[in-house]
């Protein structure tokens, strides 16, 4: 059964990703909000201690790349708190201190969370170092990944890819980026597969990067393809186009990554619920936990709403994250707390500045400027409305033809 309070072996890793955000993260935050596509260079060393953390095994799953599902073979039978559960108390923790500079981070993209999440041990140990960003989106398809127009075929040992990508997070900086593609635009969504496409691969072209609302540390690309070569070994998962699981496979890597897209969120709307509650403090408005919500302030109760908002997105997200640890089917769990977590982190921190009035509204604290990044955690790996059409299909037994 799960245990929702934090795992006493977790508890050290996770403090020490509270002191990267308050000393590292939080600080440089507005600094590379105004330098746009500036490259954070202080993100080497702390990228760096990352990955000795995960070699060591210190690091309990730390980032992207220690997101991986148990095989059922390994399964023990025993209640796991392993690297997804990991991954999304660390990344809270991170987001508390900026989400913009986390999607940063070299190697821990979410190209990196694909191949953890599904590719062999071979692939593995072959793309171990290597920073990846996800290429999904298109100009013509965005929330319906099944409508992927780029085409990957086979030609020798080698697929051949051409296309355009969108909106590709850390697609100017990384080394590598997993792209959605399909083997035959006949067959609809189960002849989509992905590939591990590197940077200097020839037909591979980074396009222009995007001027963007938020998160504006992180760079985000448009990648052309035209006749790019890539070998077959770089396909993850099966070449073959299985009519009952094809696309089902691809969409696995989501069961793993929304639940960090939702940690990300919740880690944002804390670091606002907590200023907020400074401010307020500070202009003699007092939260009062003992006292019914009627008979204090309005923002007071505003307050306890928000509060209660997040505990509950904080919650789906454990969930999620921890039965993808137990091998359990979680895709359900991973759009509920992808779905909530979005929303009320936009909602959170919108509320917040208002609350704060002025000193919300201006560049003297980080509220307005949470409030812009979270937008984006409500809309990437899955829009808000997509995420409530899977959990509706999901619960009421429908199919995606039957329920649109």
């Amino acid at each position: 059964m799960i245990n929702l309070e934090t795992p006493r072996k977790f508890r050290a890793f996770i403090h020490q990703a509270h002191q990267v955000a308050a000393e590292m993260l939080r600080p440089n935050s507005r600094q590379y909000d105004l330098a746009e596509h500036a490259y954070p260079k202080e993100l080497d060393m702390l990228a760096a201690m990352v990955d000795g953390l995960g070699a060591s095994g210190t690091g309990s799953g730390a980032g992207a790349g220690g997101v991986r599902r148990t095989d059922a073979a390994e399964d023990d039978g025993k209640v796991k708190n392993g690297s997804n559960l990991s991954s999304a108390l660390s990344v809270m923790e991170m987001c508390w201190g900026d989400v913009g500079l986390l999607l940063s981070m070299p190697r821990q993209g979410l190209g990196n969370s694909a191949i953890a999440s599904v590719a062999s041990d071979e692939q593995l140990r072959r793309f171990d170092g290597v920073w990846a960003g996800m290429a999904i989106t298109e100009p013509g398809c965005g929330s319906d990944s099944a409508n992927i127009q780029t085409t990957a075929r086979l030609d020798g040992d080698d697929y051949v890819i051409n296309g355009e990508k969108i909106f590709v997070t850390a697609g100017g900086r990384c080394d590598a980026v997993v792209v959605w593609a399909t083997l035959d635009k006949g067959l609809g969504r189960t002849a989509i597969k992905s590939f591990v496409v590197f940077k200097d691969t020839p037909g591979m072209t980074v396009e222009r990067l995007e001027h963007k609302l938020g998160i504006r540390s992180s760079d985000t690309a448009t990648i052309r393809f035209e006749n790019c070569r890539v070998p077959a070994s770089n396909l993850l998962g099966t070449p073959e186009i299985d009519a009952d699981k094809g696309f089902a496979g691809v969409m696995q890597t989501f069961d793993n990554t929304r639940p960090l897209v939702a940690a990300m969120a919740v880690g944002c709307a804390r670091a606002s619920l907590e200023v907020t509650r400074e401010l307020l403090s500070e202009a003699g408005v007092e939260v009062d936990y003992d006292r019914p919500v009627h008979l204090q302030p309005a923002a007071a109760a505003s307050y306890l709403q928000m509060e209660a908002d997040w505990e509950a997105a904080y919650l789906l997200t454990l969930q999620a994250a921890w039965m993808a640890d137990n091998s359990e089917p979680n895709s359900l769990q991973a759009s509920m707390a992808k779905a909530k977590a979005g929303r009320v982190g936009n909602d959170i921190t919108l509320r917040c500045v208002e609350l704060a009035g002025s000193l919300g509204y201006s560049e003297h604290h980080l509220l307005e400027k949470w409030a812009r990044d979270s937008k984006i955690l409500d809309i990437f790996e899955g829009t808000q409305q997509i995420q409530q059409l899977i959990v509706a299909r999901r619960l009421l037994g429908k199919t995606s033809a039957e329920l649109k």
